[in-house]
C-alpha cells in the first residue's frame, strides 16, 4: 500500500538545490501552475560521487567524510522533491496562499505514485517546483486535475 505523507525529507529546502533547478531545469505551464522540473539520471549522481569523493580524500577529515557519507545516503533515498510556491503577489492574505498551498500538497500526494514508480524503475531522481500563478482561488478539483497532468508531463519527457 503506497504511503500518502509528504515527509520533510520529500520537500526541497536546499537553496543550492532551487537555484540548480531553476537554472537548469525545464519549465512549463498548466493552468493555474507553472513549474519547473530538473531530473538527474543515475550516472550524473556517480561522477558527483566520485568527484566528492576524490575532494574528500584531499581534506582527510573524518568529520567530513561521515557527514559526506550520510548524505549520499539521505540522497539515494530521496527520489522527488518538491516545493510549493503562491507568490504574494496574487494573493495577499496568508490564510489564502496557505489554502491554495495544501491544495496543491494534497493533489500531489494522491497523484506521485506512478512518478515514483517510474523514477525508482529509471534510477533517477527529481526536483519539482509548482508555482500558483492566477489571482483566482480555484476548487480543489481544479488544482488536482492540473498536478496531476504536471505529473504526466513530467513522467513522459523522462
Amino acid at each position: 500500500m503506497p504511503d500518502y505523507t509528504l515527509p520533510r525529507a520529500e520537500r526541497l529546502r536546499s537553496l543550492k538545490a532551487i537555484r540548480r533547478m531553476f537554472d537548469e531545469g525545464h519549465s512549463g505551464f498548466v493552468y493555474p501552475f507553472r513549474y519547473v522540473s530538473l531530473v538527474e539520471r543515475a550516472d550524473a549522481k556517480r561522477a558527483d560521487a566520485k568527484r566528492a569523493d576524490a575532494e574528500r580524500a584531499d581534506a582527510e577529515s573524518p568529520d567530513v567524510e561521515m557527514t559526506a557519507a550520510v548524505e549520499t545516503i539521505d540522497a539515494e533515498s530521496r527520489r522527488v522533491e518538491v516545493m510549493f510556491s503562491v507568490p504574494k503577489k496574487f494573493h495577499k492574505r496568508a490564510n489564502r496562499r496557505n489554502l491554495l498551498k495544501r491544495r496543491a500538497r494534497e493533489a500531489y500526494r494522491l497523484h506521485r505514485e506512478p512518478l515514483r514508480e517510474r523514477l525508482q524503475q529509471q534510477g533517477a531522481t527529481l526536483r519539482v517546483a509548482l508555482i500558483y500563478s492566477t489571482k483566482e482561488c480555484h476548487t480543489y478539483k481544479t488544482i488536482s486535475y492540473a498536478v496531476q497532468r504536471i505529473l504526466e508531463q513530467i513522467s513522459q519527457r523522462l
